[in-house]
């Protein structure tokens, strides 16, 4: 575990500020507040105007002018919304593309293939989704090597996972098998059968009261869905067993 890549929604590399398009959304969120408040009849202006105009016989007219500051003010707000949606929603691809891997990664790391297949599900022209990714890549937002030893020992800690259920993993998420072969490198083999040691003891006391033979199934059938191989769970069963008191003569044979 040699590799860390600390993955942060700021780090987006020289060059590649993320400034412009959260600029752009904040300023039209300022703008509809500001359309909302003036064009509402509920300002210092509105209600003065109302008021007065109805303070003598003419009462109506300063209630109109009031409904008509509202109207006029929902006028204003429909079209500040319209305007922050047009600005959160760029028209050109490669601003699409570069705003869509942003929202991705933030929180947690992903693979090229991932956004690739995200960016195609959105549509996004080829050519700009290959430039934003290129580019992501060269500052440091996509780094699959990193991403895939995170992965092993994440998982490996986690959920048990042996050596061949990661790669699988791996692969599904279209890391380079290169890649793949270096970070399931990190996995120490003693390690990984003192995993499965682990997996079994926690999974015996359920299996009490079960034949023999199906107590074999069951828990060797558990490591093989985690990746382990027969030979090591074999043997790390019938150690187990054996440390319980049962026969495990002829428990070397294959499940």
């Amino acid at each position: 575990m040699t590799r860390r890549t600390e993955w942060s929604d700021g780090d987006t590399g020289p060059g590649w500020s993320a400034g412009p398009p959260f600029a752009a959304e904040s300023a039209a969120s300022d703008g509809g507040s500001r359309g909302r408040g003036s064009g509402g009849g509920f300002g210092e202006g509105g209600r003065g105007r109302g008021f007065g105009e109805g303070a003598g016989p003419g009462g109506g007219a300063g209630r109109r002018s009031r409904t008509g500051s509202r109207s006029g003010g929902s006028r204003s707000g429909g079209s500040s919304v319209s305007s922050r949606a047009e600005t959160e929603e760029p028209q050109d691809p490669v601003e699409q593309a570069r705003n869509i891997c942003l929202r991705l990664l933030t929180g947690t790391p992903r693979t090229r293939k991932q956004l690739a297949d995200a960016l195609r599900k959105r549509e996004i022209p080829e050519e700009a989704a290959e430039e934003v990714l290129s580019r992501f890549e060269d500052v440091g937002l996509i780094d699959d090597g990193s991403f895939a030893e995170a992965w092993v020992e994440s998982r490996h800690r986690s959920r048990g996972l042996a050596r061949r259920a990661l790669v699988q993993e791996l692969r599904t998420k279209g890391v380079d098998s290169g890649l793949i072969d270096e970070a399931i490198e990190q996995l120490d083999p003693e390690q990984e059968e003192e995993t499965a040691r682990e997996l079994v003891a926690r999974k015996l006391r359920s299996t009490r009261g079960l034949e023999r033979d199906k107590r074999l199934r069951r828990l060797a059938g558990m490591l093989a869905r985690k990746g382990y191989g027969e030979g090591m769970a074999l043997r790390v069963v019938r150690q187990a067993l054996a440390e319980e008191g049962e026969e495990t003569e002829g428990l070397d044979e294959p499940f």
